[in-house]
């Protein structure tokens, strides 16, 4: 059973990301003076009283729109109808509303026009319950601002709850007001099968038209102002039976061009998406070509020893002949000379070209990741990889690998038991890794080679090449 949904809305800057990263107990809603900070939805597990269930941070939703003053979202103008949009799909996903005020500041014309849009969209055409609607007042730390909460009785949504989100004060009986509306504590203890899949790439690439081209659905403001998406969120679906969580990421810039504040926030957590995600989707721009950016970023996927697929997108605005994504290629294998392996697709995210090529590609890489090759065929390889090639040798002492195994999976990881870690060049475990891709390509996917050194106890050795000697061949006839 699917866990319960609570949804925290609000105009903008009354403390929902604070109140958001209070109940899921961590930092992941980013937190700015600026009104308008949140932009798209974030969604994270919470847990009270026994009950899982997610909560979901959105956008202050701003209907200065409609006036003509100065709209409350200072950091977000641009994006009031989205953001406002992103906030009523996540109600119409909620199993609970928490409705978030400002208690210093009282009752406000703006307040009063999201209560009016409450009801309105509280009205059920099939006869069900509506979604309960829990008011928060939230900064009530003082005790006038604690008698001031008294005043939101007159939105008539009931007994306001008069929290301090940045304390905790008052977030104890808040929580067990909303559990009391879900159905009962739901054990899910079910670990989570699907295949993580973080798109990554420089500000403006096309990352999140990818992503709702993909899910089929707006799920991601998409805009063509770079930076738009400034939190990591995530997407969950099926495909083909296969559970996938679809990361959108904030567009990440080069380290001296990343303005202070939000936005050095939001790059920190792309980053942190690459880290959890097992597949990373790179996407490069093809009307600007391979630029530092992504050079950068590709090296950052490598470090974090994730399996990537480069997407060059808006391939579509490219004047083409039979020779232009060959050559368009061969300047991507030369500048990535360092991921040998990665799978290229030529794609349009706004005409949707070549993107049904995505998810398959997903799944053959992942499979690859998880591929555990046997110490038999390992060492078979590794057999003939030093009879064909011999180590160098530079200190008069030859470098020699005993034996081989492989000890994980994502990524692959082999350990190669030698005489001295220390001889072995980087240019021959590249050549080894060669040979083994040679065996099995693992497909978009890096590979790990280890070297320890073989101790005394440790008994397998190297297996021998050519015919095995016949029976009692060596011994010496006697008279």
């Amino acid at each position: 059973m699917q866990k319960p949904v609570v949804v925290l809305v609000g105009r903008p800057n009354v403390g929902k990301s604070t109140l958001f990263n209070r109940l899921i107990g961590e930092r992941l809603a980013i937190i700015d003076d600026i009104p308008g900070t949140t932009r798209d939805r974030l969604v994270a597990e919470g847990n009270w009283a026994g009950y899982d269930f997610f909560v979901v941070d959105t956008g202050g939703i701003d209907p200065s729109k409609q006036r003509t003053q100065e709209p409350l979202s200072i950091g977000s103008k641009e994006f009031i109808r989205d953001i406002r949009e992103q906030a009523e799909i996540a109600m119409a996903e909620a199993d609970v509303i928490l409705l978030m005020v400002d208690a210093q500041q009282g009752v406000t014309q703006a307040d009063l026009e999201l209560v009016d849009i409450l009801r309105r969209r509280q009205v059920s055409s099939d006869g069900t319950d509506p979604t309960p609607v829990l008011l928060v007042a939230n900064k009530a730390e003082s005790k006038s601002a604690w008698l001031g909460s008294m005043d939101f009785y007159s939105l008539g949504l009931g007994e306001p709850y008069a929290i301090s989100a940045i304390h905790g004060t008052g977030t104890g009986d808040l929580l067990d007001a909303v559990v009391a509306h879900f159905p009962h504590a739901i054990d899910d203890d079910t670990e989570d099968e699907s295949i993580k899949v973080a798109i990554v790439g420089k500000p403006n690439a096309g990352k999140s038209s990818l992503l709702n081209k993909i899910v089929g659905q707006e799920r991601m403001i998409v805009s063509n102002i770079p930076g738009t998406t400034r939190d990591s969120i995530d997407t969950r679906f099926t495909y083909e039976d296969q559970e996938f969580t679809l990361i959108d990421t904030a567009g990440i810039r080069k380290r001296g061009s990343i303005s202070p504040g939000v936005e050095k926030f939001s790059v920190l957590r792309a980053m942190q998406s690459i880290e959890r995600c097992d597949v990373a989707i790179l996407v490069i721009d093809a009307v600007s070509g391979i630029t530092a950016q992504d050079t950068h970023i590709a090296g950052f996927i490598k470090d974090a020893w994730k399996s990537v697929i480069l997407a060059v997108n808006k391939w579509d605005l490219i004047e083409k002949d039979s020779y232009t994504a060959i050559e368009f290629e061969n300047r991507i294998r030369q500048e990535l000379n360092f991921l040998p392996y990665v799978p290229i697709v030529f794609i349009s995210a706004e005409t949707g070209q070549r993107v049904h090529q995505i998810l398959p590609l997903v799944m053959e890489v992942q499979k690859e990741r998880l591929y555990k090759m046997s110490t038999s065929q390992l060492n078979k390889i590794l057999v003939e990889a030093q009879d064909k090639h011999q180590p160098p040798g530079g200190t008069g002492k030859p470098f020699h690998i005993y034996y081989g195994t492989q000890v994980r999976s994502e990524p692959p990881t082999f350990m190669l038991y030698c005489n001295d870690p220390k001889l072995g060049h980087f240019t021959y475990l590249r050549y080894l890794e060669n040979q083994i891709r040679q065996v099995y390509p693992f497909l978009g996917t890096p590979v790990r080679l280890v070297l320890k050194k073989r101790e005394r106890t440790e008994r397998p050795e190297r297996p021998k090449s050519g015919k095995p000697k016949e029976r009692g061949a060596s011994r010496k006839k006697k008279d």
